[in-house]
């Protein structure tokens, strides 16, 4: 897949040894199928990748050393590996954006947007912010997810149909903003 971000993750090996696979943020493909009652279905088809910054992140309760036997060095940045982002993203992340079309999407600032809620295997509502953005690249549509972590409370704007999205970048009109 020929896309400007990394499309395929290399594994991380923690101190002890162990091998964290991160296959499953490697770059694929998401379809999204609108049908409309009448009317003629339309498919969008969306090249996605994920940050490191979905299994990283740097604690300031970490010593330095701690830190650097943790560092994941990604081709633009580093950072140390974080367990809890990891298994969070490899539960989560990838049903979360195969599902956009299903799910709430909010308004999250800087053009992004992000999905906010998921449901655990025990049916706890938990809030996981995964910001993500869209955007055309090489006649392609994309979605990047910066990030995705835990939160508590709420984050984000309004609500934004996905779909909209889609059929807005899909017709080169301009993104859907939050209402001032």
């Amino acid at each position: 897949m020929n896309i400007s971000e990394v499309s395929s993750w290399k594994n991380f090996t923690d101190p002890d040894g162990v091998v964290w696979d991160l296959s499953f943020l490697n770059a694929h493909k998401a379809v999204y199928i609108h049908k409309a009652q009448g009317k003629e279905d339309i498919k969008y088809t969306f090249y996605v990748s994920y940050s490191f910054h979905c299994f990283t992140k740097d604690y300031d309760s970490q010593t330095e050393d701690e830190k650097n036997k943790l560092m994941y060095h990604a081709p633009k940045d580093s950072r140390p590996f974080c367990q809890h982002r990891y298994n969070l993203a490899k539960k989560h992340l990838k049903n979360c954006i195969l599902n956009l079309d299903k799910m709430d999407v909010v308004h999250a600032g800087y053009g992004n947007y992000a999905v906010l809620e998921i449901i655990d295997e025990d049916g706890n509502n938990i809030n996981y912010f995964a910001p993500f953005k869209v955007f055309r690249e090489n006649k392609k549509m994309r979605i990047h997810v910066t990030s995705a972590y835990a939160i508590t409370g709420k984050v984000g704007g309004g609500k934004v149909g996905f779909l909209k999205i889609a059929n807005n970048l899909m017709r080169g009109k301009p993104l859907p903003h939050p209402k001032k």
